[in-house]
């Protein structure tokens, strides 16, 4: 009889476990269908809200917002047409702003338009300490980059949507300077998709066998800590070019 419960434990353990993993797992294109891309600027919709999608921006103040390494919002960004952007004329030249949430698994909408040669990224899983001075010294980067209007050669793996320095996009859907993109990007455990307007373009299992020989052999092998921490802040890059970011939302999985 001993016997018997014992077997009846374990079974319903692996059973639990099987049932969070399960839980656990997510559908890209079923996240990306769960935002509205015709409502208001800075708004939630009632779906939006009941699948638990939250704005990251109201379009009016930078709350939720701070600069890297710092206590309060930097002057090098501004608020223009309901949308955040680089004010180039005042502060440091590049300080990128966090969210003042740390962040394991989750979905990310945002939209961004870009200046003729603009460049910036969404940088995420973001350490923050005063031994980095960037928050790319970290994190992994969605790359945001008007590639079309760069003055010099890019690598695929520079170009807009890719996972910077790591995965080229798998195929190009970038709008160009002017208009605006939408991007999603969601982490859910090792496993990242990036979307961009309504496309995956990358797709990577974090300290997969892949994953460890392209970090150990490009770029990143002179940053020892990129790419270790599996929770951190989210990041806006301020490269020191013009870029627009509107409709940031995210859903915590």
């Amino acid at each position: 009889m001993k016997t018997n419960l014992i077997k009846l434990s374990v079974l319903l353990l692996i059973a639990t476990v099987v049932s969070c993993k399960q839980k656990t797992t997510v559908d890209p294109m079923s996240l990306y269908s769960e935002i509205d891309l015709n409502a208001p600027s800075n708004t939630l919709t009632m779906k939006e809200a009941s699948k638990g999608w939250k704005l990251l921006f109201d379009g009016k103040t930078t709350k939720g917002w701070r600069g890297y390494n710092m206590n309060v919002f930097p002057d090098c960004w501004t608020i223009e047409d309901n949308a955040l952007t680089m004010n180039t004329t005042g502060g440091a030249e590049s300080q990128d702003i966090i969210t003042d949430k740390k962040y394991r698994n989750f979905a990310l909408s945002l939209e961004y338009k870009l200046s003729k040669a603009a460049n910036s990224g969404i940088i995420y899983q973001v350490a923050e300490d005063t031994i980095y001075k960037f928050p790319y010294e970290t994190g992994p980067e969605f790359q945001i980059i008007d590639h079309e209007g760069w003055p010099e050669p890019l690598e695929d793996w520079q170009l807009n949507g890719a996972n910077y320095a790591m995965y080229p996009p798998k195929v190009r859907t970038y709008k160009p300077a002017g208009e605006w993109n939408h991007a999603m990007l969601i982490v859910n455990g090792n496993k990242v998709t990036q979307i961009l307007n309504g496309q995956i373009v990358v797709e990577y299992e974090k300290y997969s066998d892949e994953w460890n020989k392209l970090r150990n052999s490009g770029k990143w092998a002179d940053y020892p800590d990129w790419g270790k921490f599996d929770e951190g802040y989210i990041a806006l890059q301020n490269h020191g070019t013009k870029v627009w970011f509107r409709n940031i939302k995210i859903k915590e999985l």
